[in-house]
Formats: structure tokens, sequence, C-alpha cells
């Protein structure tokens, strides 16, 4: 099976995509096999939260949509056009089989692990996480509705992976250390915790602090994408920043997210750490780059050249970082959550390791 072979079958995965949305689903009748997976697809959306009750059907439709639109022709071209895919093109060349062990910290997490295996030419070996063990599955049964011979190329298991030649593994630091041991001899990309920061100067307007809040909240801070740390100058008020952000106080409502919100201001205040507090978000002043959910750090800064340096030096614990254009190859407030193909987890080239393997 080609590979132009295997882009068609995900750009009809995007067209199929393309009709879940939160405001409006609308059945389309060119989508091919819609007859066997459209309603199917409906129910799974919102019997994920029974699955896992951090993806309510708002966060489902995020990522949906995300992945529909990431999906076309133009950004699959775009992304691999920089590649030479020898492997890929040739069907007499020995596949390899790449395991892959995937989070399941935020809906469909592991999409782009399992959409570059298979556009290198190799196979995937997949275990979900137990957090997310639906969605996948059911994405790659449409793939193969579309051609049936992507069967071979994919397969999921449930118990310890064996028989493969590389593995990527998504963790925590103390899963990292386990994953490094056992995968010493394999190929492999591990990947840590990771959190997103935000460097703000007092510029910004209420539209972009505002938008900061998408980069907070969306998928209720669980991704490594989620902004976690603020580091503003010196005599910085957040006054702004919470009027800003007042738009999501909703997420309050939501009940997990409204139980870790009542835990951990509890525990801060039971420290005796200075607190500021929104009723739906807490700041507090600190070092740590991963704050827990419902809460920012923050830390202040005094000059940006020297914040530059420590970013710098501690980029193996950030994913990525929002300012407005203060810091080089920042993003812009609200895109974290909207990463495009060629944006690799860890800025580590997926595509270019599973090529040479």
């Amino acid at each position: 099976m080609l590979q132009n072979d295997k882009l068609k079958c995900f750009i009809e995965l995007g067209k199929f995509l393309s009709q879940f949305s939160e405001n409006e689903t609308t059945r389309n009748d060119s989508v091919l096999n819609n007859d066997l997976f459209f309603d199917d697809f409906n129910s799974l959306i919102h019997l994920s939260q029974s699955h896992n009750g951090w993806f309510t059907p708002n966060q489902i439709y995020f990522a949906i949509k995300s992945w529909s639109e990431a999906l076309s022709e133009e950004n699959l071209i775009k992304w691999i056009s920089k590649y030479s895919f020898d492997c890929a093109q040739d069907d007499n060349k020995k596949l390899k089989t790449v395991g892959l062990i995937l989070a399941g910290n935020i809906p469909l997490v592991g999409f782009h692990d399992f959409l570059s295996v298979l556009i290198s030419g190799n196979s995937v070996l997949i275990k979900t996480s137990s957090n997310d063990q639906k969605l996948l599955p059911f994405l790659a049964n449409y793939l193969i509705s579309i051609d049936l011979r992507i069967e071979e190329f994919i397969t999921f298991t449930d118990g310890k992976l064996e028989n493969f030649d590389a593995v990527i593994a998504t963790g925590s630091n103390n899963t990292a250390r386990y994953f490094e041991y056992y995968f010493k001899d394999k190929p492999n990309i591990i990947r840590k915790n990771r959190n997103s920061v935000a460097v703000l100067d007092g510029s910004e307007t209420n539209e972009q602090l505002t938008q900061l809040g998408e980069d907070i909240f969306r998928y209720f801070g669980l991704g490594c994408r989620n902004v976690s740390k603020l580091f503003v100058p010196k005599e910085y008020k957040f006054d702004a920043f919470f009027e800003s952000i007042f738009s999501y106080q909703d997420v309050i409502h939501y009940e997990k997210y409204a139980n870790n919100y009542d835990y951990n201001k509890a525990v801060f205040l039971m420290s005796n750490f200075k607190l500021l507090d929104n009723g739906f978000l807490t700041i507090k002043e600190d070092a740590s780059y991963a704050s827990p959910i419902s809460s920012v750090f923050y830390e202040y800064y005094n000059d940006i050249e020297e914040l530059k340096t420590k970013l710098k030096n501690e980029e193996d614990q950030i994913q990525c970082i929002v300012s407005n254009d203060l810091v080089e190859n920042s993003i812009a407030f609200g895109q974290t959550q909207k990463p495009n193909l060629w944006d690799y987890a860890d800025n580590v080239d997926t595509l270019e390791f599973l090529i040479k393997i």
C-alpha cells in the first residue's frame, strides 16, 4: 500500500470528522461510509464522558474539529513535502513495527503518532491509555473501511508490547524512567512531563488575555500545551488578566474541576501560601512549572534577556511558550491547543525518526 493511498484514507477521515460540531452536527451524504459510522460516532462523542469524566462533549468536539482541519489534503501535503519516504514508497521493503504507548490526558492525544507511523510506511502496534480506549480504535476502523489494505498496518493490544522494532512512549517522569530502561535496546522516543508558559509584559490587550484563557482552560488544563505558568514583570497587576478570563467562569460548574479547585485551594491556604483567587482559578507565586488543576503559577522577572536565558536553560521542562513576540519562536495567544502537523511534541521530529528506523 503506497503512501498516497494512505493519504487518501486520512483525507477521507478528515471529511468524516468535519461533520461533527458542538453547534451543529450535519450529515453529509457525500462522505464515504456514513451509513456505517455516522450514528455510532455521534453516540460515542456523548458516551465518552462516561469512559473518562474529563472528556466532555465540548472537549471532544474541539479535538475533532482540530483534527478535521489538520487532515486536509493541503495540510498533509505541506507536512510531508520536506521528507524523503523511500520506505513508504517501496511495497517490497520489510515493514518495521512501531509500538505506541499512548497517554490519555486529552482526547486523541496519540493520534499524531498514529498518523506519523502509518505515513512513514511502517506498521503501528498500539497500547491505548485506560483513559482513552474508544476514540482511536473507532477512527482506525473508519480508515479500514475506506481501504481494507490499511488494516495490516494497524494492531491494538491490551497486553504487553511484543515483536516491535521501535517505540514511542508517553508518560510521567516516573514512568519515563521505566520506559527508558525497558526500551533501551530499541530506537525510541520517550516523552516526559512538560508544561507550557506565557510571558507577559503588561502591554497585552484584553483580547489577547482572553485568548490566554483558552490556553489555560482548554481540556481543563490537562494537556502539556496548556499554560500552567505565567512570567510577569515586577509590579505586574493581575486585574486585567482576571477581568479578561472571566468569560471562562463556567468551568467551575463542572464537578471534577470544581472538586480540584476546592481541594487545591484548601491545600494552599492550609500551607499559608499567598493566593490570588477569582472564584474559579487560583494563581500563586511559585518557581515550579507544573501547577495543579484549577491553578496557575506565576514568577516575576526583572530583565527579559535574563528570562530568555532561563527559559532556554530549562527548555526540557517546557512544551511551548506564549507571548506577544517577547520570546523567539513563541506562540500567539489562544493557539497552544491548535498545533499544526509539523509542530512536534518536545520539538522532536517524529516523522524523521520514523523514516530512519
